[in-house]
């Protein structure tokens, strides 16, 4: 490429100069190519360790003038054939201009100017990119994908110098981290390593320090680990990494490729080797910590934050800490955890002021809100700047964000959604009158004001009971103080006396309104009024899987309590249910979502339980209710994690007892609802809610502990189970004020004498007391490690199950159809992020058994055919390979699962002689033949669909054809005499026998077996197409004479069949049935008198023609003329010629044409005879039968078809393949020879 003029003072040091002129030099790095010895390898390894662009640039071009010895270089290239370019393109324009100048300077001077202007010219369409990325950053991207062979569509995340393990032995070299990839790249004095790993396949990533491998990195594969070390900053480089097999992970569980942020404003300026991608995932790690610290929903992105004070009037008393401002909250973080929090929305604000200064209140900043609160903010750095971003915020946040005009946004929707999101009307039906029809959910129902305990308490009579209505009578009254100090919704201010309130247990009335404080259900529910309303008139009424199984749980969720025992609780959890499933399709129904849900229907309005459910499935416990609960898994493997480490000598004893990977998963899923009595487990559903999934793992390992001795003491899985099964029957909440409700598991597991009961809120403060260090960063550090293990486990068990679905109907072993399973899923991963016809989304559909679940479409199977496959054809694979995919894809979605793709060659390699025919001539045949390929195949199959003669009987002689035809006439004779007989006995024979018609049924429904008779007949020009796929399917064959002659052999034999065949089909069709006309017997001449007639010279010549254009398409050389008159260099190759003396050597039994004519066309001169030999006789065709038994006359061809052949070695290749979906490495110096020659 051009590059800007640069000045360079040793032209020749560590070059070599290959071409020069008057004014320019074409020079090329030592090192490069073949050749350079010991200085080469020198500047080959300096070049790598040092980053230099000579690496990725290896050729350049100086201009110099005269006996100056200041070069300028204006050219690069990483080819050859690209600096040539370069260098012919300045010959041709530059040289002679050039030469008109005196004066040396103004050649210098008018040089640059033209090279500057080319380089304006091309950088046009480069600027319309808005590239950020800087120079050097563009360089090590080039550099990539030159080493590495990736497509433009692959992008560069970072790049980092380090030291690759190999053995014992540290490489130096360059870790390149890409989206999809990390690739590592090292060249030491002769010695190159180079390695490429999918972010899919890493099965592990740690960060460790050992004597041998001093702080590294360790990434694990299945089968392989390789090692890192010598990092400038070991943290950053770990931190993206992790980024990066997240969103490689997520790509397996989702199917959804990765998509840069457009909307991520631009840096004030370039930033030095960072890129536009790094600045992205930067981003996008900030705005998921700052979400989830806050609770604020997905679409949240952080603008930016800034240390400050904040002054707290109930502790009189400025905290240090950060604000954070993003699109619709202003929020503050104390310095110090758990002393204050604050969530303000930007649509409660009113006013947002600056205070006047002073030396006690330096840069304050006030915020008031419209319930007349004020929160003022000091010492903040860039005040003026703040206050400006908070007014734009402003402005842009409407009064209302969502009414019930506009369409529902879905979980998962992007702003320009996919084709397969729902759409919605933009208006809820209506009647007549044109008010809102609403048929499932209006406000004046009693479950949208209230929730259902406060429905069924309000009818009870009220009792006293005593201390226990006092002590929950001073709970209210002690919140009450706290929101009085404290404030109360959404701007309520977060302290260490918040959390102490919520464990102490919060009152009944109150547990609705602060379960959506604390889990931030409350601000969805803010923006979207009406939302809920409208879902559930969508939702409702529709019938899918979803919701087969809510009907199918709705009367298992907590069916001892009284509020559902009937229709009114039982309708709100099926609205509330069938909401979110529709929402949010990708989780649809989980079974554990019932139990949840009904609990929340206890304390909130059905509205209020629903964004309940919206923060527990989507932010709060992510991926728990998906279809294989992959977040619940996660957790577990990190609950593992953490016995190990606090209780390691049970979680020793429970590893071979095998228990705790039973017990956590129930535990999780519903938030202990569904293994402890219903108000203890309320308790810990608040402070679930305030503390997040740190407070379950705290107090599930306090039950373990509690129960360390009797577990210890156990000596199998049951017991262990019973132990914890009646400890957690017998943690009751003493303070309740509701009547205790029967727990159905304490019912079934108690025993003769009870044990001792244990308080709720004993646990939960022994929690705290032992566990309470636990910390949600660490907690998410745990759960990223276990998220590799589990999502790459479901793959390994995915893989499994198909296998042993699929293994049954294929002749594959268990070990090939595993690694084809790879490589087909593989293909199908990396449409995801480069491209396809259709999207991944679209192709994975979670519902579908695991073996349907992936499908790749023509061009992927193209890809995946021409190096599996085992008939290579040359230029005629990927004519083969659509045929064979149209002959797969029986749905015609123009997609194929696993199970096709196998099916298609498993008859390949493994089915015998006829099977590997029967698949050849299918795919001479239409589907797989499309009418582009053979015109005239419908017509030809309409004139056999119309025609009389059966399709089954095989033309071979006279004789056949008239024994079928006295055969026909026999039972058309007999037919006709029993019509004149008794209708009446007739009928009275006929009873209806219903067994039988249940067995002939059964029979229908039985899936046919495919035999030789049910194959279509093929015509000549489906004939022709065979005769060309077979042709070239031997030219790589090492018998490759012998099979050309067996298939000339064939090929006559079959025209003489066809050629009678159609000869008796036209006689018969003028003749009566009854009334057949001796024929004499065909002789073994009758074709060739044929030929004299100009038919069968037809045929054949059209054969002869199809046999020279494939042999030309597949032996001769690139760029080799057809003709007669090519030259004779052109047609001297040694298998040229002998497969056209083959051919031409009367095989074909053409006797009235010559050599030379009937291999370059049967048009080229002269008589309408052979005229008529151009296009394809309409009445010929033959049957798989006559293919069949003519092949079998050559021992060489059913050698050829016999043959076993190994898929193994052609799946190793596929998998060291990469150049089917990556670019071509650079030409070699051997091209260039044959460039400049």
């Amino acid at each position: 490429m051009w590059i800007t003029p640069e000045e360079v003072l040793l032209a020749n040091a560590l070059w070599v100069s290959e071409r020069a002129n008057p004014f320019f030099i074409l020079q090329r790095r030592k090192g490069h190519g073949k050749g350079g010895g010991f200085t080469g390898l020198l500047v080959g390894t300096l070049d790598v360790v040092l980053d230099s662009s000579a690496r990725v640039a290896p050729y350049r071009i100086l201009h110099q003038t005269g006996d100056s010895q200041i070069f300028w270089s204006i050219a690069c290239g990483t080819s050859r054939k690209e600096i040539t370019e370069h260098w012919e393109w300045l010959e041709a324009n530059l040289l002679q201009t050039l030469s008109i100048f005196d004066n040396e300077d103004d050649i210098t001077t008018f040089v640059k100017g033209k090279i500057q202007g080319i380089m304006a010219e091309e950088n046009k369409s480069l600027l319309a990119q808005d590239d950020e990325d800087s120079g050097k950053f563009r360089e090590a991207e080039l550099k990539m994908r030159k080493l590495f062979g990736m497509p433009e569509e692959e992008k560069l995340v970072n790049y980092y110098s380090c030291s690759y393990w190999k053995g014992r032995v540290p490489r130096q070299g360059w870790l390149y981290l890409t989206v999809n990839h990390i690739c590592f790249y090292s060249f030491l004095l002769g010695k190159e390593v180079t390695l490429v790993v999918q972010w899919t396949d890493v099965t592990q990533l740690e960060k460790n320090a050992t004597l041998l491998f001093p702080e590294s990195v360790r990434v694990s594969t299945r089968g392989t680990q390789h090692f890192f070390s010598m990092f400038l900053n070991i943290n950053d480089t770990f931190k993206l990494m992790e980024q990066l097999a997240n969103i490689a992970m997520r790509q397996l569980l989702d199917n959804e490729a990765f998509s840069a942020d457009r909307t991520l404003p631009k840096p004030c300026k370039t930033l030095k080797n960072v890129s536009a991608l790094k600045r992205d995932l930067d981003a996008r790690a900030k705005n998921e910590r700052y979400r989830a610290l806050f609770r604020l929903t997905q679409d949240e992105r952080l603008d930016g934050h800034t240390d400050c004070t904040l002054w707290t009037p109930f502790a009189k008393m400025h905290v240090v800490g950060q604000m954070f401002v993003s699109n619709n909250y202003i929020c503050f973080a104390s310095r110090e955890e758990d002393m204050c929090q604050l969530i303000i929305p930007l649509r409660e604000v009113s006013i947002v002021e600056k205070a006047d200064s002073s030396s006690v209140l330096p840069s304050p900043l006030s915020i008031s809100t419209k319930n007349k609160t004020n929160f003022l903010f000091a010492n903040l750095k860039d005040r003026d700047f703040l206050v400006q971003r908070i007014s734009d915020f402003l402005q842009r946040t409407p009064e209302r964000l969502w009414s019930e005009g506009d369409q529902l946004p879905l979980s998962g929707q992007s702003e320009t959604p996919s084709p397969t999101t729902p759409t919605f009307p933009s208006s809820p039906p209506s009647l007549g009158s044109g008010e809102p029809l609403h048929r499932y959910y209006s406000s004046d129902l009693p479950t949208a004001k209230h929730g259902l305990l406060h429905i069924y308490q309000k009818d009870a009579p009220e009792e006293e009971m005593g201390p226990k209505a006092a002590k929950e009578k001073m709970k209210e009254e002690s919140w009450n103080i706290h929101f009085f100090e404290f404030g109360r919704g959404v701007c309520m201010y977060r302290t260490s006396k918040t959390r102490e309130l919520v464990l102490n247990g919060i009152p009944e009335s109150l547990r609705g309104e602060l379960w959506l404080l604390f889990s931030g259900a409350q601000n969805e529910m803010a923006t979207h009024p009406g939302y809920y309303a409208e879902l559930v008139e969508q939702a409702m009424g529709r019938c899918n899987l979803a919701t087969e199984e809510i009907e199918r749980d709705l009367h298992r969720s907590m069916p001892e309590h009284h509020a559902f025992q009937n229709e009114m609780g039982i309708a709100a959890l099926r609205r509330v249910l069938t909401a979110y499933a529709y929402r949010n399709p990708n989780i649809g129904y989980c079974q554990a979502m019932n139990i949840v849900t009904s609990v929340l229907l206890l304390y909130c309005t059905e509205e209020e339980a629903f964004w309940l459910l919206v923060a527990l499935c989507e932010r709060m416990l992510p991926d728990y209710y998906n279809t294989r609960v992959v977040g619940a898994l996660v957790d577990q493997g990190v609950f593992e994690e953490l016995t190990r480490e606090c209780l390691p000598l049970l979680y020793e004893h429970m590893q071979d007892l095998g228990v705790i990977s039973t017990i956590s998963l129930s535990w999780f899923l519903t938030l202990f609802l569904s293994v402890m009595p219903f108000h203890s487990a309320v308790l810990l559903v608040d402070c679930f809610f305030y503390e997040g999934i740190k407070l379950i793992f705290q107090v599930s390992l306090a039950v373990l502990h509690a129960n360390m001795e009797q577990l210890m003491a156990s000596n199998d899985e049951g017991e262990a189970m019973t132990i914890l099964g009646r400890y957690l029957d017998n943690v009751v909440n003493k303070q309740t004020v509701s009547p205790p409700i029967p727990h159905l598991h304490a019912l079934l597991t108690s025993g003769d004498e009870p044990p001792p009961e244990i308080d709720v809120f004993e646990l939960v403060k022994s929690s705290y007391e032992k566990f309470g260090s636990l910390r949600a960063d660490v907690i998410e550090q745990m759960r990223f490690k276990q998220r590799l293990k589990v999502i790459q486990s479901l793959e390994d068990t995915a893989k499994r199950s198909v296998v042993r679905a699929i293994m049954t109907d294929s002749a594959f072993s268990i070990e090939e159809l595993e690694d084809l399973y790879v490589l087909f899923k593989a293909k199908h991963i990396m449409s995801c992020y480069w491209g396809a016809s259709s999207t991944a989304t679209e192709r994975h559909d979670p519902s579908l058994p695991y073996l349907e679940q992936y499908r790749i479409d023509p061009g992927q199977f193209g890809e995946l055919f021409s190096v599996l496959g085992p008939w290579g054809c040359g230029v005629h694979t990927a004519t083969l390979s659509s045929r064979l995919f149209r002959l797969l894809d029986q749905n015609k979605d123009g997609l194929i699962n696993f199970k096709e793709f196998v099916t298609g060659l498993s008859g390949m390699y493994h089915g015998d002689m006829t099977e590997k025919l029967k698949i050849l001539y299918k795919l001479h045949l239409p589907p797989a033949l499309c009418p582009e390929e053979a015109e005239s195949a419908l017509e030809a199959t309409q004139f056999f669909t119309d025609d009389d003669t059966p399709e089954d009987s095989p033309f071979l002689s006279h004789l056949d054809f008239l024994v079928q035809e006295v055969t026909e006439g026999e039972e058309v004779k007999e037919a006709g005499d029993s019509g004149n007989g008794d209708s009446e006995d007739k009928k009275e024979e006929k009873v209806k026998d219903y067994k039988y018609y249940l067995r002939m049924w059964a029979k229908e429904k039985e899936p046919k077996k495919e035999t030789i008779k049910d194959l279509p007949r093929m015509n000549q020009e489906q004939f022709i197409e065979l005769c060309k796929t077979l042709y070239n399917m031997f030219s790589e064959d090492p018998l490759e004479q012998e099979l050309y002659h067996a298939i000339a052999t064939v090929a006559s034999l079959l025209l003489r069949i066809g050629e009678v065949g159609k000869k008796f089909t036209n006689n018969g069709a003028n003749k009566k049935v009854l009334e057949p006309q001796p024929q004499p017997q065909p002789s073994v001449d009758g074709p060739e008198k044929e030929d004299s007639n100009g038919e069968g010279s037809s045929a054949q010549s059209l054969i002869c023609k199809a046999l020279a254009e494939a042999q030309l398409e597949s032996v001769g050389p690139p760029g080799a003329t057809s003709g007669a008159g090519g030259s004779d260099e052109e047609g001297k190759d040694d298998t040229s010629v002998s497969s056209y003396s083959v051919v031409s050597a009367g095989e074909l039994q053409c006797e009235d044409i010559a050599d030379d004519t009937v291999l370059v066309g049967c048009g080229g001169n002269g008589s309408g005879d052979r005229r008529r030999g151009s296009a394809p006789d309409a009445d010929w065709s033959i049957t798989f039968e006559q293919v069949l038994a003519s092949m079998l006359t050559e021992p060489v061809l059913v050698d050829y078809f016999e043959r076993k052949r190994d898929i193994l070695a052609k799946m190793a290749a596929c998998k060291m393949q990469r150049a089917v979906e990556r670019q071509t490495s650079s030409s070699s110096d051997h091209e260039l020879a044959q460039l400049s020659t």
